[in-house]
């Protein structure tokens, strides 16, 4: 079987006619979709919002299938010129894409009666939340005026920025033991069984940031510096007022998660203490072994073909939901996922819906694994989320990232809970181990970025950040969470230079919504429990409506109130129950 996946859905190749063709078309109707809305003065308001909606469906679908084939090309083939040539071309027609959507908020902002309007039309019921949604944005939107010089200048600005980072993390050689490798291959020595060829990539690593610290912070700077510039521009009280509002989320229940989670982090620094111990360690884990491999003696860690992890999947997500085993088939069976990894493409795992298709590709980079088979359930998960949203109009799709990781979360959660239901000591010991690791990035690391980032962020109002000042902040960081977990001498304090989230220049603060989907869906699996197969249906329709309405009215259909920090205890106390769990086997396998 062919375990690369099919584009030709989309285009036959890049010297597909159509390719040009849905180009020319997609400019043609930004053009006088636009035109319309800018000369709508006496026009009929209803008809007028149902043009619009019909118009930016017709559009979302033609960027849908380009910006997909180049993209998922250069995801597996990163040398494609014609890919790269056609996603710069994608580039530079955003600024007259974003002009379109401003025009079209600015137009449904001067409604007054919008909800009459909705009220008596079937075409605007089914896209209420869109034009609700963007009845509210209007007061964000940046000044006509000036809106289309300050989205250009971004390319020059806040992108370009981004953009070099991007370039210099991946040029960027280190020198290791007497060869030269590329930073992501050295910092894939993390997980390295050898515990010198840890210490010894970890250090390497750290030396290596030095080439390159001054321009990554000034990248740093320019794009908060944006960011600062942009809330201000956009109406918005702060930076993560604007983040919050992107997320469909309010401040209540982003402060309830984060006081839940500052709660819990004792109980993370025991598992890493404990870790730590096991790797012969007695200040806490040096942050080079925070990935090391810690197995219980004598457990050979089960290996999987592909063939083995795709009826694993079926097996055990077939019990909670034969209609997602079916749809899982379906992607291994119709070539939506690329395997293997291979040169030229790039690393790591994702989901890519293709909505107007009703389908989907996945990513991912199967070397056999147990984890590689949850990063399947996890990237099929997001598939399935996908499904369930199949017929609405594409402005009904937008799902925030706190709920973008639901589904996938709670796959793995299912899979690993299966897993680790039939395994005996040893094993359970070592999936424990390889979860609580994770879960401590999710939690205890996310919370340290998220204070980094609202640390620099503040100081940057007044003026640039130095390099010795970013490290510093990093490291203060890392003390508040990770405390005595780790050895306060072996951090990391370059973290902000490797982690390219911080330079994203339209989506500042891109930390917290991994958290929560993280609890989201472990909140999701315990309600799964406490309900059996009376759930199934009430979480499909929930994953249905995330495009469609505020993260705590989602949740709300589940009986769940996000605002409460008790929410988010009962979630963590799940992780520390497990901590729990494994420092016990831990001394009973070592005979403590």
């Amino acid at each position: 079987m062919d375990w690369t996946w099919d584009l030709t859905v989309l285009y036959r190749d890049f010297d597909d006619p159509k390719i040009e063709q849905d180009f020319e078309t997609l400019k043609e109707k930004c053009a006088k979709a636009r035109e319309a809305m800018e000369n709508a003065a006496g026009a009929e308001p209803r008809a007028m919002l149902e043009k619009i909606t019909e118009d930016m469906e017709d559009i979302s679908r033609l960027i849908s299938s380009l910006a997909s084939f180049a993209s998922l090309t250069l995801a597996t083939d990163a040398e494609c010129e014609p890919a790269q040539q056609l996603m710069d071309r994608l580039m530079v027609f955003s600024v007259q894409l974003s002009l379109l959507s401003s025009a079209a908020t600015r137009y449904i902002g001067g409604i007054g009666d919008l909800d009459a309007l909705i009220e008596k039309s079937e075409k605007l019921k089914k896209v209420d939340f869109y034009l609700r949604r963007s009845k509210e944005e209007a007061g964000h939107l940046l000044a006509p005026e000036i809106e289309e010089w300050m989205l250009k200048m971004s390319l020059s600005g806040g992108d370009a920025f981004s953009n070099l980072r991007d370039k210099l993390d991946a040029t960027l050689t280190v020198d290791y033991r007497g060869e030269k490798l590329p930073l992501s291959a050295v910092r894939s020595k993390a997980y390295d069984p050898d515990p010198q060829v840890r210490k010894d990539a970890y250090e390497a690593e750290i030396a290596s940031y030095e080439k390159i610290e001054i321009p990554m912070a000034a990248c740093l700077n320019g794009v908060k510096g944006e960011a600062l510039t942009m809330a201000d521009a956009m109406h918005f009280d702060s930076v993560l007022d604007r983040s919050l509002f992107d997320n469909n989320m309010d401040r209540q229940t982003l402060d309830a998660m984060l006081s839940a989670m500052e709660d819990s982090l004792p109980a993370f620094r025991r598992y890493l203490r404990k870790k730590a111990e096991l790797l012969g360690h007695r200040d806490g884990l040096p942050f080079y072994d925070l990935f090391a491999p810690v197995a219980a003696e004598g457990y050979v860690p089960k290996t999987y073909t592909i063939e083995e992890a795709r009826e694993k999947l079926l097996t055990e997500l077939g019990k909670f939901s034969p209609d997602m085993a079916a749809f899982i088939d379906h992607a291994f069976e119709n070539r939506w996922i690329d395997v293997f990894p291979r040169e030229g493409k790039g690393g790591g795992a994702f989901c890519a819906g293709l909505h107007h298709l009703d389908q989907r590709r996945v990513l991912t980079n199967f070397a056999g694994s147990f984890s590689d088979v949850s990063t399947l359930a996890h990237e099929l998960g997001h598939g399935w989320h996908n499904r369930c949203m199949a017929g609405l109009p594409d402005c009904m799709t937008g799902t925030p990232m706190p709920l973008a990781e639901t589904a996938s979360i709670f796959n793995e959660t299912l899979l690993a809970a299966s897993v680790l239901a039939q395994a005996d000591k040893k094993e359970r010991f070592t999936l424990l181990e390889g979860n609580l690791m994770e879960v401590t990035q999710t939690i205890v690391d996310i919370f340290s970025r998220y204070l980094f980032e609202t640390a620099v962020i503040e100081q940057r109002k007044e003026r640039t950040l130095s390099v010795a000042e970013l490290k510093q902040l990093m490291l203060d960081a890392q003390d508040k969470t990770y405390g005595d977990g780790l050895d306060k001498n072996v951090r990391h304090p370059y973290m902000w230079a490797c982690k390219s989230h911080y330079y994203s220049p339209g989506y500042a603060f891109y930390n917290f919504p991994y958290a929560f989907g993280q609890l989201f869906g472990m909140g999701m699996f315990a309600q799964y429990l406490k309900q059996g197969p009376a759930f199934v249906p009430k979480y499909n329709q929930m994953l249905r409506s995330c495009g469609a309405m505020p993260v705590k009215d989602v949740a709300a259909q589940m009986g769940i109130d996000v605002g409460s920090k008790a929410f988010w205890a009962e979630g963590l106390k799940v992780y520390e129950d497990e901590i729990d769990q494994f420092i016990a086997l831990a001394d009973e396998l070592t005979n403590k």
